[in-house]
């Protein structure tokens, strides 16, 4: 997408009079959609749409030996796929800086303690772990690419189902681990506090969250903040723009409390899928 200068000093001036382009206010956010559970072959699913960004992601699950520096701890990677259909821009190799900037700021803000508990992981200190990898898809691009995909993790996560050990044999060296044979026969990983992202941007003097396309075209800078319950997991400051000590402080405020209020959003839509609910699209 390519603004001329009129376009852009539209969406400018409606920020500043609080009346974007598409009739919402600065700290509003577009409609979502949400599925869980939808990919039948992943231990847990999720796909979120946010206006005309849509995200897939799947996780998977196997046994794997933790690392030397944290033996009591299991293991969680993200793997980001920027589709080449998502946009124009990801043709070629044009969505790698993407995929490596999403999958990096969602290590960093998942590394905490506090955010996400690696230790329900472990299933023999030292020896052997559960390992997750987090696959997310770009299936089409929209705008706020990094709002969507953290709440897309998160219900992902909440929706991922981990096999119930049932036994841990050692002979020397070899650990045989045997799960349960019982489908349902799972556990839940605790996801309360897995961080939120919001992405603030600042166009013209003023702050706005959600930005679409073309509001992104316009943005002199913006800050990622992570939010794990009601502590700063990470901020991440992306664009070409820098921004001034006081608007980047406003900036983490505004973020602090947009993640905050999407976080009870995301649980109150989970809260209304039933246990075992058999949709989505690729069933």
């Amino acid at each position: 997408m390519s603004l001329c200068e009129a376009e852009k000093t539209f969406i400018l001036h409606g920020v500043e009079e609080n009346f974007r382009v598409d009739g919402r206010e600065r700290e509003d956010y577009r409609t979502m959609e949400l599925e869980t559970d939808i990919v039948a072959h992943a231990f847990g699913s999720a796909r979120l749409r946010l206006a005309d960004t849509d995200v897939l992601v799947a996780v998977k699950i196997e046994v794997d030996v933790p690392f030397p520096e944290s033996p009591h701890q299991g293991k969680i990677e993200f793997f980001v796929d920027c589709s080449a259909n998502a946009t124009p821009d990801f043709e070629g190799r044009g969505g790698e800086d993407l995929a490596i900037n999403l999958s990096s700021t969602l290590s960093s803000a998942y590394s905490s303690p506090l955010a996400f508990d690696l230790t329900k992981l472990c299933i023999l200190h030292g020896k052997k772990c559960w390992k997750l990898y987090v696959d997310i898809l770009i299936l089409e691009c929209g705008g706020n690419l990094f709002d969507a995909v953290s709440l897309a993790v998160k219900a992902a996560l909440w929706n991922t189902q981990v096999p119930l050990v049932k036994n841990v044999n050692i002979d020397g060296n070899t650990v045989e681990i045997n799960v349960s044979d019982e489908l349902y026969n799972c556990t839940r990983l605790d996801v309360q506090k897995a961080p939120i992202m919001v992405t603030v941007c600042k166009i013209g003097e003023k702050c706005i969250v959600d930005p679409n396309a073309a509001e992104e075209q316009c943005s002199v800078g913006s800050v990622v903040v992570a939010v794990s319950g009601n502590k700063l997991s990470t901020v991440y400051q992306t664009g070409t723009g820098s921004l001034h000590p006081t608007t980047f402080l406003e900036s983490i405020n505004l973020g602090f409390r947009v993640a905050q209020r999407l976080d009870e959003a995301l649980w109150e839509s989970l809260d209304q899928i039933k246990p075992n609910q058999d949709v989505g699209f690729l069933k």
